[in-house]
């Protein structure tokens, strides 16, 4: 249930607020997706959204999210229902949760 929340708060963070986080340009989309998936074996035939995370204020009480930090990205597949969160300083994977994307459409259309 809390890894739910945590996605819906990426969700949010998608959908509601295009500035925060941060979209990734092409270039550095396609070096961040190459480096995590030196890591773990990434979902085939899927392109992810990312996101640069920006505010920690918003997400700090997510559990997804508690050891994250400015900077990190933010991999979601939505068809495989995995999210990923990377740390690209230490090139390291800091979370991974499985993706709910009912419940994250739905936190996303409610009124804030």
């Amino acid at each position: 249930m809390l890894f739910f929340a945590a996605i819906a708060v990426i969700g949010y963070l998608l959908y509601r607020e295009p500035s925060s986080p941060q979209k990734v340009p092409q270039d550095e989309f396609a070096q961040t997706v190459e480096a995590v998936g030196k890591l773990i074996v990434l979902p085939v035939n899927e392109t992810p959204t990312i996101a640069t995370v920006a505010n920690l204020d918003q997400i700090k009480n997510q559990p997804f999210f508690a050891n994250a930090k400015v900077g990190d990205k933010v991999l979601i597949y939505a068809k495989a229902k995995k999210a990923i969160l990377y740390d690209p300083s230490l090139n390291k994977i800091i979370e991974l949760a499985p993706l709910d994307v009912g419940t994250m459409l739905n936190s996303t259309s409610s009124p804030q």
